[in-house]
This record gives structure tokens, C-alpha cells and sequence, in this order.
């Protein structure tokens, strides 16, 4: 591995290798984090599509409570966290 300390300021970029150049540009550059954007879907409808079931299956699954902690309801509107439901449900 080669850090941008151990190449010297005077050096021409044609005469870096791929690799070289590669590693150069990574330490100078900061990687971002990757995060990962979390997945909702909305109603029965998207409960239904999660577990590949019918709507009364998905309302049945809903009431029992299984996935409780991934649904978010305000009022009419439910909203679920697909990753977690289907964690949830594996259990």
C-alpha cells in the first residue's frame, strides 16, 4: 500500500502505476459512511406484497401482533418497515 505521504510532490502522475494512482486518490479522499435507507411500505396492500399473501391474510398477520414494533400506525395510515417485519416474522 502506498499513502499519499510515501509518494513524493514532484513526482509526475504518468509514472504512477493503476494501483498506485488508485490508493493514492483513496487516502486522500474520506469514504463516506454507506447508510442504509430504510424500506417502508404503506397498508394492507404493502403488507400483503411483503409476505406475498392475500389482503385478509396481511390484515390477520397485522392484528396478531407479530409485527407490531415495525408498524407505525397514525389514524387510518399504516406504515411498515419492511426489514424489520420480515425479521420479525422469521422468529
Amino acid at each position: 500500500m502506498i499513502g499519499a505521504e510515501r509518494i513524493p510532490d514532484d513526482t509526475p502522475l504518468f509514472k504512477l502505476t493503476v494501483g498506485e494512482l488508485k490508493t493514492f486518490i483513496e487516502s486522500i479522499i474520506p469514504q463516506a459512511p454507506v447508510t442504509k435507507e430504510k424500506k417502508y411500505v404503506y397498508g394492507y396492500k404493502g403488507i400483503a406484497e411483503i409476505f406475498q399473501c392475500s389482503l385478509s391474510k396481511a390484515q390477520s398477520i397485522k392484528m396478531s401482533g407479530a409485527i407490531d414494533k415495525a408498524i407505525i400506525q397514525t389514524g387510518r395510515i399504516i406504515k411498515v418497515d419492511v426489514d424489520l417485519a420480515l425479521k420479525l416474522l422469521q422468529k
